[in-house]
């Protein structure tokens, strides 16, 4: 078995092993995987993080060791708090762009490392304040709506969840559907507080979309772009529509947010 690690601002993960393929999610900087299976040119892999499986490409990894991998997974490590970031490989002198929610492995005093590879970093760390779920949600305001991704580049509807959560200092599922089986049910719109994920379901009743609710009355959710819109009993309510566009289906409360 082996293990590695994204060394590059992030990695796009595909459902299958070919780059026609679609891009089912994105492996962020810092973040590490075990290797399940190897062809030619790609990798199969299973995220730690969210143990999301997926194809990715064959030079767009750095391998580790299995007790990095382990040493790794026992620790919980600061992530980039800001939009657009740098990182330089002190090595090298390189420096490579990553995204907010990247990984920063061993982090202490503006330096950490990959492998033996060591970097620095001069931005802002996220809070992990719970109480800071306005500001992270509020700051991806905008971000194209991108099928599979993780980032301020673009992001899908429970990308755009999973990242505000890991802000926070919480670890949840990649999809809207595995999201929903977490935390503790609200019955009622009029209970819903900052930070409640709220979840939609399509005419066949499979839950299909997620979002953050600001307040009782307005969520932010990625659908076109990450935007705020009107909620209610029913679901939400677009303004310059005038119409419902997405079936309220289940609120929930996750880590008491």
């Amino acid at each position: 078995m082996e293990y590695g690690i994204c060394n590059l601002g992030s990695i796009p993960a595909r459902a299958e092993a070919s780059d026609q393929s679609e891009i089912v999610t994105q492996v962020l900087f810092g973040e590490h995987f075990e290797v399940l299976q190897q062809e030619e040119k790609w990798l199969k892999i299973k995220l730690f993080q969210d143990k999301y499986e997926a194809w990715i490409c064959q030079k767009q990894w750095l391998e580790i060791t299995f007790s990095e991998y382990e040493e790794l997974s026992i620790h919980s490590f600061p992530v980039v708090g800001e939009i657009n970031a740098m990182v330089t490989n002190v090595n090298s002198g390189n420096t490579i762009p990553v995204s907010m929610g990247a990984v920063l492995p061993y982090f202490q005093n503006g330096q950490f490392r990959l492998r033996n590879e060591q970097y620095s970093y001069s931005g802002s760390t996220a809070s992990n304040n719970t109480a800071d779920v306005n500001t992270y949600a509020t700051s991806l305001l905008n971000v194209p709506y991108l099928w599979g991704g993780r980032g301020p580049m673009g992001i899908d509807c429970s990308g755009f969840t999973q990242l505000v959560y890991k802000l926070l200092g919480h670890s949840i599922p990649r999809d809207a559907y595995q999201q929903a089986e977490l935390g503790e049910t609200i019955s009622f719109i009029d209970l819903v507080e900052p930070g409640d994920l709220l979840f939609f379901d399509n005419q066949d009743g499979h839950i299909n979309h997620v979002g953050i609710a600001l307040s009782s009355e307005e969520i932010i959710h990625s659908s076109g772009y990450v935007r705020l819109d009107k909620i209610d009993h029913e679901g939400i309510f677009m303004e310059q529509n005038k119409k419902y566009t997405h079936k309220l289906r289940l609120i929930k409360r996750v880590f008491g947010l």
